[in-house]
């Protein structure tokens, strides 16, 4: 994909302190936006507004937004920090909208889509995204190789959903609205996991 907004996000994300680990443009581009497309024919499969929940420096939210400027993107991000980077960032992004908060705190089943890359481990992140989506709307977390698919599907399980594997991504479908109790305080999901 050749966007100069694109090209000028890598830039400023492996230039600007705390955002990644990455100092290489190029291996940059294979990590955090190559790795984001990853999961562009899901997210335009279930369509509606999407989420990057723990948006960090914008991936995987600026780089699909990038690649489907159809589908409304909000980035959110509970550091102030890392929030004025993702605005200047989003002001080249008509659909990309940048939210300050931490997902526990967030207006429940708002979204169509949440995204989780590097948030937490995958039963935290599905416990912290699944609150946000519709019933009928799907989190989608990209996983490791060791990521462990029963502890996932025991916790979407918990919250009226079933995960489906599609290589490196999880989608965890919602069938129903999300029970009482859910979601839990700032950060109980990952003080007491629930798998």
């Amino acid at each position: 994909m050749t966007d100069a907004r694109l090209e000028r996000w890598l830039d400023d994300l492996v230039s600007t302190p705390g955002l990644t680990s990455v100092r290489d443009t190029g291996e940059a581009r294979r990590v955090h936006l190559d790795g984001s497309l990853a999961a562009c024919e899901t997210v335009r499969e279930l369509g509606g507004a999407v989420v990057d929940v723990g948006s960090g420096g914008g991936s995987p939210g600026i780089p699909l937004a990038a690649a489907l400027p159809e589908l409304e993107f909000t980035l959110l991000e509970a550091s102030a920090r890392k929030c004025g980077f993702l605005e200047r960032v989003a002001a080249e992004f008509p659909n990309v909208h940048v939210l300050r908060g931490r997902a526990e705190e967030q207006a429940p089943e708002r979204y169509r889509v949440a995204l989780a890359r590097a948030l937490a481990q995958p039963p935290v992140a599905a416990e912290l995204c699944l609150p946000l989506v519709a019933a009928g709307g799907a989190a989608v977390l990209y996983v490791g190789p060791t990521a462990d698919a029963a502890a996932v599907a025991a916790v979407a399980m918990r919250l009226n959903a079933e995960l489906e594997e599609r290589g490196a991504l999880y989608v965890l479908r919602k069938l129903g609205p999300t029970p009482p109790g859910f979601p839990r305080r700032p950060g109980i999901a990952k003080k007491r996991p629930l798998a």
